[in-house]
């Protein structure tokens, strides 16, 4: 068949999928994707026969999203020798270390674009990923260091406390958990707790808010470290907030962390992630069984639960 037979056929099958499907539904997601990858027809030509540097990759929507789909299609490209440029908000650009031209232009992120433009071929929850134009992005190895080193292995506890879908906050880690945590592990490892302030990253639709954690810990636990005073003290060697969660998720091999792009940036540095997930889209699609231990190799292990969480902290840490 001829190319641009092809592209009609691509073209009809396109328009006949629009219709009136509401954000966040499974037909939302389905009919979403598969016009996303019907679109990547257009491009057969440019990404495996003549392969000019003409691809800019522009990503604005949520940030495990853009860790999951946007960031691997970028990496696809460069390896493939067809990127031009990347897009993104700010605090970005160690993401797109491999990006020549990285443009940090949006100040917030939201969950979905006033027009679709589907260019990345998988744009939102998926039974199915398409793993054609997808590459493992090797944060890990680049940005490995001799700064985070401590005379007892790393574990970090990424959490997160913010409104979820609207609403007030589902999947976090509550003080107790934290507690009981600590204590029951802090002997075996160096301890870093992170829960990154709304300044230090870029925000999105949901609200972050305050759980007195840092002082409990602090006043409790002074040999746990909070990411938050490394990131003081160490400040000159870093851009922002993001490149040294970066530096400080290179050195580290097992993590606790929750849903999300928490869950998912943690994903991709190896080693262990016993994610705490309650609730949200992933459960469905079987994503922490699917995308999520791709990202690294990582074994992923999904606490549905705060009892689940210990079952895996005793069993794989």
């Amino acid at each position: 068949m001829k190319q641009y037979d092809l592209l009609y056929y691509v073209k009809k099958i396109k328009k006949q999928l629009r219709g009136p499907f509401r954000y966040g539904t499974p037909e939302f997601f389905d009919r979403a994707n598969l016009l996303a990858r019907l679109n990547q027809v257009k491009y057969l030509v440019q990404d495996y026969v003549i392969k000019p540097k003409y691809k800019t990759i522009e990503y604005r929507q949520e940030f495990q999203q853009e860790l999951i789909f946007a960031l691997p299609f970028a990496y696809w490209h460069f390896l493939n020798g067809t990127l031009k440029n990347t897009i993104s908000s700010k605090f970005t650009k160690e993401l797109y270390f491999f990006s020549e031209g990285h443009e940090e232009k949006y100040e917030m992120r939201i969950c979905k674009l006033p027009r679709e433009h589907y260019q990345v071929p998988n744009l939102y929850h998926s039974k199915k990923i398409y793993f054609d134009k997808w590459a493992r992005v090797p944060l890990k190895q680049h940005y490995a260091n001799n700064l985070f080193v401590f005379s007892k292995p790393m574990l970090v506890i990424a959490n997160k406390y913010n409104t979820e879908w609207g609403r007030k906050p589902v999947n976090y880690l509550s003080m107790p958990v934290i507690d009981e945590v600590l204590a029951r592990f802090s002997n075996k490892y160096q301890i870093v707790y992170n829960r990154p302030k709304p300044d230090q990253i870029v925000m999105d639709n949901s609200e972050v808010l305050d759980m007195n954690d840092f002082e409990l810990i602090k006043k409790n636990y002074p040999d746990v470290l909070l990411a938050e005073d490394l990131y003081v003290k160490y400040r000159y060697q870093f851009n922002n907030y993001n490149h040294f969660q970066l530096m400080l998720y290179a050195n580290c091999d097992r993590f606790l962390s929750v849903h999300g792009g928490t869950a998912a940036l943690a994903s991709y540095f190896g080693g262990k992630n016993i994610i705490f997930s309650r609730r949200g889209h992933e459960h469905n699609y079987k994503e922490f069984e699917t995308i999520f231990p791709v990202l690294s190799g990582a074994e992923i292990y999904h606490a549905k639960s705060e009892k689940d969480i210990f079952k895996f902290l005793e069993a794989h840490y």
